[in-house]
């Protein structure tokens, strides 16, 4: 099986090699032959390069239970899809259908499915890395709570833009200590002046408006970079994120004053934060709060658009917590937000319509064993959420938005 694989990556290549050159010979320009050759090179120097390390890594692990051979494209694929994409929404939203990001349609695991079988464990090549990808609850469930036998595994050129001390790139322990640290300056007393400062903006158009449509920009542009191939020449989406990583840093580095809080707190063993955790830890919150809490309400206010019923449903429940509060009350308290149970699963629902963290990267500490496949320690392991989340086995209809499906409790 090994071997028949093997044999169709070379007959591929070889294929590949004879294309560039017919096209080439057609075009009859030596510029365009130059360039589609060097293209052809590339893709024959890739699959060298993926193919050498599979072979390191397997002849390790011949004489043990392996994985079930799946060394495909599609890691270049998804890496090369990200590189001028933008996370968007498709040009027509119908009510039953699902928002599409590059590299996130659900047809990845349907392939996977029908070529190998649902054994919910792929190997592949990512990101210059042999990479595990689990795609059902239990094997994604070990991945993610077994501290023992996984660390976050983020490729180096994620770390390079999002910093190695943000809350992705950094072990269990240190991030309880960071969240400890900076979750009272984020979100105490302190921090409303600056939360002022962004409403005064919003509603006001404050002087600070060129300053803060700068950072709007850097951060969208190191938002996309996130998901690129990372080549950092100019033009490339890598690079151009790069450049506002760089940027992001040196404007925070520049507004101590919105970071005396952090400066100031110490942890149990009286170790302040340094420089560069602040810088990364401030980064990671600007990014992750703008995208992904964003465009959620974005999506729950256009999926409630689109199905009345469920709209009603929602307002109902809302109108029904308003109408019990006492006189007496100003504002909302905890026990009515405990009471928004079907807002609740509208707000479930969504996230597993459009997810929007396409993954999350995981390092095998040590040899360990999944499902009955051994991964070798070193190996990459990604999560596939949205495999999950559109496996009809688990969600009947899976592309349809429907709050009702969480009437039950969690899945």
């Amino acid at each position: 099986m090994e071997n028949d694989h093997k044999v169709k990556e070379q007959s591929l290549v070889y294929n590949m090699l004879g294309l560039v050159v017919g096209v080439g010979r057609e075009l009859g320009s030596s510029m365009w032959m130059v360039l589609l050759c060097s293209l052809g090179a590339l893709v024959a120097l890739k699959w060298l390069l993926q193919n050498a390390n599979s072979w390191y890594y397997e002849t390790r692990w011949v004489k043990r239970s392996t994985l079930s051979l799946l060394v495909t494209w599609a890691g270049l694929s998804l890496a090369t899809c990200g590189l001028f994409s933008k996370l968007s929404s498709p040009p027509t939203l119908k009510p039953s259908s699902t928002p599409w990001f590059p590299g996130s349609h659900p047809s990845l695991s349907l392939v996977y499915n029908s070529m190998f079988g649902r054994t919910g464990i792929y190997k592949t090549f990512m990101f210059g890395s042999p990479s595990i990808i689990v795609t059902t609850p239990e094997a994604s469930k070990k991945v993610l709570t077994d501290d023992d036998a996984f660390k976050p595994g983020w490729p180096i050129s994620t770390e390079e833009l999002i910093g190695k001390n943000s809350f992705t790139s950094i072990s269990f322990e240190e991030h309880k200590r960071l969240r400890k640290l900076t979750a009272a300056p984020v979100n105490g007393y302190e921090a409303l002046s600056v939360y002022t400062t962004i409403i005064m903006y919003i509603f006001l158009s404050s002087e600070s408006e060129p300053v803060m449509e700068a950072l709007e920009r850097e951060y969208t542009i190191l938002n996309y970079g996130v998901r690129a191939m990372a080549i950092n020449l100019p033009g490339f989406a890598y690079h151009k994120a790069l450049k506002s990583s760089k940027e992001g840093r040196n404007y925070v580095a520049k507004k101590k004053d919105m970071m005396d809080a952090l400066l100031d707190v110490v942890d149990d063993d009286g170790r302040k934060l340094t420089d560069a955790e602040i810088i990364d830890v401030l980064l990671m919150y600007l990014n992750a709060g703008h995208e992904s809490s964003g465009h959620t309400m974005m999506w729950a206010a256009v999926f409630l658009q689109k199905h009345p019923n469920f709209f009603q449903k929602a307002k109902a429940e809302q109108e029904e917590i308003v109408k019990r509060r006492p006189p007496t009350q100003k504002g909302m308290t905890f026990k009515e937000y405990r009471e928004m149970e079907y807002l609740s699963q509208v707000i479930d629902e969504t996230l597993r319509v459009v997810t929007f963290s396409l993954t999350v990267f995981r390092e095998a500490k040590k040899d360990v064993n999944i499902n009955g496949y051994s991964v070798p320690k070193g190996w990459k392991v990604l999560v596939w959420f949205r495999s999950i989340h559109y496996d009809s086995e688990i969600y009947p209809n899976p592309l349809e938005f429907n709050p009702d499906r969480w009437d039950d409790g969690t899945y």
